[in-house]
């Protein structure tokens, strides 16, 4: 009898383990490998792993603290490279003006998310709409403000030809080898507020400063030692003098200039005293292989980079640039670092936007309140452009009266043929806004 027992209680703890892995097969198969179960008869023996939060570039972008006022300013700079792209479109055209419809097929070229005959509308201070005397189709122009600021830039990239010239020397100064390829250069142009034509009419031009090793690579001739300052040295003077800081506190230091809101973390307050007054190789420093281990440590190295991407932000016109093209100069200047993640590690130097389509950079302490500190002509510029796109639809008085004067111009010619002319279904609408002015 014991014996039947004991044969029924292994049959029947061999079902329940059966049961049990039946069980555990079924609900496998319906979710993935990874899932922990929390509580259970099967697994109450399972050790859970905590792994440590992951770190990297991206994490750090979308936790970064985020600084409105040059977010803002960047959906402001998209609509002006649409408007810049719009143009250099139109210039290619053979007459002074485009047809409407033509344009419209330049959507995907510039970027646009909406038509261009809406973009168009949005922007009467820009572009001037109107139809053709012949053709009779609706075709477009830039205005003469528009005009006449383009002229302006172009006369004032002219003008700032020998501090162009001194950007190029000084660039070549970092590179390791002393030499750039023109292709990077290229991409950073405008920022750098160099003309379109910089290859002829200023790499050839100022031969006994550059010299063309081929097509696409320049290098430079002899240095200058009077330019082989960083722009950070002028701040370090100055908070020696000023705020009577040591040397040592100043030697090596950058400024800092956290956005508002950012949460410093407990004890990284002293690591960046101690990253502060470390020393690292100066961007016009040279060494014969520069690495790791000629440089010291792995800290000695990223700070050199750091030093690099701050002096090249500040030879820029308006002190920022597309994170993306500054890969093109990392072999050149030896910093084979991550360079978004070394930017992002150093939030009180350099600022990230990821607005406007793109990722720019920002040199924090050049600018307060989304605008640049020390502006300079060809910032000027820009920002006057940008100010008549954020006019928008509104018409000021100059307006106004320009399209008046075109109407009256068009009533002395009806009055002259005998009959009506296109657009005199407007002249009541604008005396009345006249007449609110």
């Amino acid at each position: 009898m014991l014996a039947l027992e004991s044969v029924f209680d292994d049959c029947n703890a061999k079902m329940v383990r059966a049961f049990g892995l039946a069980i555990m097969r079924r609900i496998s198969s319906s979710l993935s490998r990874e899932t922990i179960f929390l509580f259970g008869p099967f697994n109450f023996n399972t050790q859970k792993r905590w792994k440590k939060p992951l770190v990297s570039a991206q994490t750090r972008l979308e936790d970064r603290t985020r600084d409105l006022k040059l977010d803002k300013l960047m959906n402001q700079r998209k609509r002006f490279k649409v408007v810049l792209k719009l143009q250099e479109l139109m210039a290619k055209r053979r007459g002074p003006f485009v047809s409407v419809q033509i344009m419209s097929r330049w959507k995907n070229i510039v970027g646009l998310n909406v038509g261009v005959g809406d973009f168009l509308q949005k922007h009467p201070h820009v572009f001037e709409l109107f139809v053709h005397p012949v053709k009779k189709n609706l075709c477009c122009k830039l205005t003469t403000n528009m005009v006449g600021l383009i002229e302006e830039e172009a006369e004032r990239v002219k003008e700032c030809e020998l501090l162009a010239v001194e950007r190029l020397k000084k660039l070549l100064m970092i590179s390791t080898t002393g030499i750039l390829h023109i292709h990077a250069l290229r991409l950073i142009r405008s920022d750098l507020g160099l003309p379109e034509d910089f290859r002829d009419s200023i790499l050839l031009k100022y031969q006994d400063d550059f010299k063309l090793v081929d097509l696409e690579t320049v290098a430079l001739v002899s240095g200058d030692e009077s330019l082989a300052v960083a722009e950070i040295e002028k701040w370090r003077k100055k908070e020696y003098v000023e705020k009577w800081l040591s040397e040592f506190e100043t030697k090596y230091a950058f400024s800092i200039n956290f956005p508002t809101g950012f949460k410093i973390e407990k004890g990284a307050r002293e690591k960046l005293k101690n990253w502060q007054r470390l020393s690292y190789l100066k961007p016009y420093e040279k060494k014969e292989n520069i690495c790791v281990r000629t440089c010291g440590s792995i800290e000695r190295f990223e700070k050199r980079a750091v030093g690099i991407l701050h002096e090249l932000l500040s030879l820029t016109v308006e002190k920022m640039i597309d994170v993306e093209r500054l890969s093109h100069f990392r072999r050149d200047f030896s910093m084979e670092v991550n360079v978004r993640e070394l930017l992002l590690k150093h939030p009180g130097i350099f600022y990230i936007s990821t607005k406007g389509g793109t990722e720019t950079v920002f040199l924090r302490e050049a600018y307060s309140q989304g605008q640049l500190i020390e502006p300079n002509p060809i910032y000027t510029v820009r920002r006057k452009i940008i100010d008549l796109l954020l006019l928008g639809r509104r018409n000021s008085k100059v307006l106004v009266q320009t399209v008046i004067e075109k109407t009256n111009n068009n009533i002395s010619r009806s009055e002259a043929i005998g009959g009506p002319v296109d657009g005199d279904w407007v002249i009541p609408i604008l005396e009345g806004l006249n007449d609110q002015d």
